[in-house]
């Protein structure tokens, strides 16, 4: 049997570069939508109830911090742990570990709230993740906002080395 690397899982996949780093593919959009009128105001048109995606990251690479205006929930799949980096809307640092170690504090799911900073790293040398996200209200670019290095950093001095490693401009 063949290991089952990165590239095979990018392949197998079909994963396209995602903006925010890492390799992704739209799996899933419920057939269910809601209205623009039936939203919080940030929301500005339709969307679907919920949406999901196969996220791939690998080790050198990074999911740089960005926020959305819905909740997202984190699955781990395969490969090695990702670690995942929330900054807080209050500022505060929380990382979590998505894995499969129990007893190493690793969890298959993580919740990012709506609004909540964050991006994530592989950090075992030559590893990768894959993981799926599943976002509700469903995802729309629209929503998506990648951080400024410069603006989070001003935001928030006391994570400025985290930001800098998790930012690209």
């Amino acid at each position: 049997m063949t290991a089952k690397n990165a590239a095979y899982w990018k392949e197998r996949l079909q994963l396209q570069q995602h903006p925010e780093g890492g390799a992704y593919r739209r799996t899933f959009s419920s057939s269910v939508t809601a209205a623009a009128g039936s939203l919080p105001t940030v929301f500005k048109g339709m969307r679907h109830y919920s949406s999901a995606i196969f996220f791939l990251l690998e080790y050198g690479n990074f999911s740089a911090f960005h926020r959305l205006h819905s909740e997202e929930m984190w699955h781990f799949y395969t490969g090695y742990s990702l670690t995942i980096y929330e900054i807080a809307k209050s500022g505060r640092l929380l990382i979590h570990t998505l894995g499969s170690d129990f007893e190493a504090g690793e969890r298959f799911q993580v919740l990012i709230p709506a609004g909540s900073w964050f991006g994530s790293r592989v950090e075992q040398t030559e590893g990768f993740a894959l993981v799926g996200c599943t976002v509700t209200p469903g995802f729309d670019f629209s929503d998506f906002e990648l951080a400024s290095r410069a603006e989070l950093v001003h935001a928030y001095p006391q994570h400025a080395t985290l930001i800098r490693e998790l930012t690209r401009e």
